[in-house]
């Protein structure tokens, strides 16, 4: 179909399309919103076990004090443990995930070299709640052998995500993607708010997970509405600019975490902060390619009408011009055209396609893996920002701005240098960056910081292009597989994600080493790959295989001559 021919005559980005566009994107802030949440709702704050009987005098070692809140805010597990007092006379050693009970104590000293008896928290916690006043760690108690609860969130959240993304993205194929829009958004206000009554930790947990689907599903069709709502000339900077939405949320994450420190409160917030959006999705039209492909012609005409008053234009542009010749002509050629196409024998395309040869294997490889270090860089220096050191809300914050140039950069670099260019060359600097984190003294907190959000701005450019440059790099007959089975890649790299920031336990650089490894290794694989910039889409295996492979200027002499000739 020639729908295409509608923004040649209503404009590629006219007043009309741009007022969906924004109110669009708008709810696309709740998507990075719900993404992040989890970094405040399950901090930790300082904590030792609980005692029984009321304390009347504590040590830290050549600190003194009389309640445990006096000295939580200064405590350091790996230091040594508190000491405290009882009104009954007991002296007792906390540490995070025990107590030990001293036997016969003379004085009431800081070392003791007596008999104690070891016993376990069974659940008692005294937590510091200077700055966390109260996370779903603190309510429920999710430390020591239940510290796995908390760290599974995350992971939990991400396998929703992937859930959402393969159920509604069929599902907007069938239904239309208004529906869906409206459906997600209303079920993420629902699921939002819900998950700060939860109530119980599985509660929570599952509550999270279909609001991780809906708000995957939003954030997938979202993508495809505002692509057929807008022409081609703008459409590359629209799908890109989808992410800087996204973005934003993460910088209201951080805003609203620092303003309130009571994670039911955050999360109410949260989930209504872009609860505007309900009032006006429902007067969303379907998009012109939706209605044309299923052969609601009446509903388009009615749509045209209403995108070219709203754009100050005269409508001259009919449905009938949009069809293609042959489905112009009289119905029983068409009729008798359908009843032989069943006959005809057509291979049936699997995802063994994508590696029909070694050229094509290679080249398939090489794109799942830019999907999945795309989506793993980007939420590894997304979560574990806030473990770089500094102000945890700054770093955040930081995390989410700088994306916003990166996608601007990203938009004019693959229009003026092409797609390998500028892919391959933000990998490497990811790469780079995170790997000078190694050398950088412990002290200069602020020259880690500036590294890692250097690697997020390039890993956000190499991480919005994908999808396009995947497009362009295989046929029409496989090209769905082939963006389909990357976004499933990305898909598992938010899901390792979660797991990779965890290794900071170990030593807080230690997820952004394992992403500059892999981001400069794939950024080098890269480089292999075919320039589809100014190259027309392919239609046939034989045509994506051929990318790369001769001078762009005697092929583009010769598609110009066969051009010429068909004319």
């Amino acid at each position: 179909m020639t729908v295409e021919r509608i923004f040649d005559e209503l404009g590629h980005f006219n007043r009309y399309q741009a007022c969906l566009y924004f109110a669009a994107v708008f709810q696309a802030i709740a998507c990075g919103i719900h993404y992040l949440a989890s970094v405040f709702l399950v901090q930790t704050p300082n904590f030792v076990c609980s005692v029984p009987g009321n304390i009347t005098d504590v040590l830290y070692g050549n600190l003194t004090g009389f309640s445990l809140e006096d000295i939580l805010p200064i405590f350091k597990s790996d230091t040594g443990p508190l000491v405290v007092r009882t009104a009954e006379g007991e002296q007792w050693e906390l540490s995070r995930c025990r107590c030990t009970l001293r036997i016969n104590p003379k004085n009431f000293t800081y070392d003791f070299d007596g008999n104690k008896t070891v016993k376990a928290c069974d659940g008692n916690f005294v937590y510091d709640l200077t700055e966390i006043h109260q996370s779903i760690v603190t309510d429920w108690d999710l430390v020591c052998e239940n510290e796995w609860l908390a760290k599974m969130c995350q992971p939990t959240f991400m396998l929703g995500v992937l859930v959402g993304a393969l159920v509604f993205g069929d599902i907007a194929d069938r239904v239309g993607r208004v529906r869906i829009l409206m459906f997600t958004s209303l079920c993420q206000f629902g699921f939002g708010v819900s998950v700060a009554f939860s109530g119980n930790y599985y509660f929570f947990l599952v509550l999270r997970f279909l609001l991780a689907m809906v708000s995957s599903g939003y954030l997938v069709v979202v993508f495809v509405y505002v692509t057929e709502f807008t022409g081609i000339k703008v459409r590359t900077w629209t799908s890109m600019h989808v992410h800087a939405a996204f973005a934003v949320g993460i910088m209201v994450v951080a805003l609203t975490g620092y303003l309130v420190r009571v994670w039911w409160i955050y999360q109410i917030i949260l989930s209504t902060c872009t609860s505007p959006f309900l009032l006006l999705c429902w007067k969303f039209p379907e998009t012109p390619f939706y209605l044309m492909a299923k052969g609601r012609y009446k509903e388009t005409q009615t749509l045209l009408d209403a995108i070219a008053r709203f754009n100050g234009l005269e409508c001259r542009l009919k449905v009938q011009e949009l069809l293609e010749p042959e489905e112009r002509e009289n119905g029983k050629a068409l009729l008798e055209e359908a009843e032989q196409r069943p006959s005809q024998s057509e291979k049936k395309l699997s995802i063994l396609d994508l590696f029909g040869s070694w050229r094509m294997a290679s080249r398939t490889c090489t794109v799942w893996a830019i999907w999945f270090i795309g989506s793993l860089g980007y939420y590894v220096f997304s979560l574990g920002s806030v473990n770089l050191g500094g102000n945890q809300y700054v770093n955040l914050f930081l995390a989410g701005a700088v994306e916003l140039p990166s996608y601007l950069v990203g938009c004019f670099a693959m229009d003026r240098i092409g797609r390998k260019k500028t892919c391959a060359p933000a990998l490497l600097l990811a790469g780079v960056a995170c790997l000078l984190i190694i050398v950088v003294p412990a002290d200069i907190e602020a020259l880690a910081i500036a590294l890692c959000m250097t690697g997020k701005f390039a890993i956000a450019i190499a991480f919005g292009l994908i999808y396009l440059y995947t497009c362009e790099l295989y046929p029409t007959i496989i090209r769905s597989l082939a963006v389909g089975s990357g976004s499933t890649m990305c898909r598992v790299g938010s899901v390792v994600a979660p797991f990779c920031v965890y290794l900071a336990d170990v030593w807080t650089y230690l997820p952004q080493l394992i992403v500059g490894i892999l981001a400069f290794i794939i950024g080098v694989l890269t480089l292999l790959l075919p320039e589809t910039l100014g190259r027309p889409l392919t239609t046939t295996l034989e045509e994506a295989e051929a990318l790369g492979r001769e001078p762009s200027k005697k092929n583009s002499a010769l598609g110009n001559k066969d051009a010429e000739d068909r004319m």
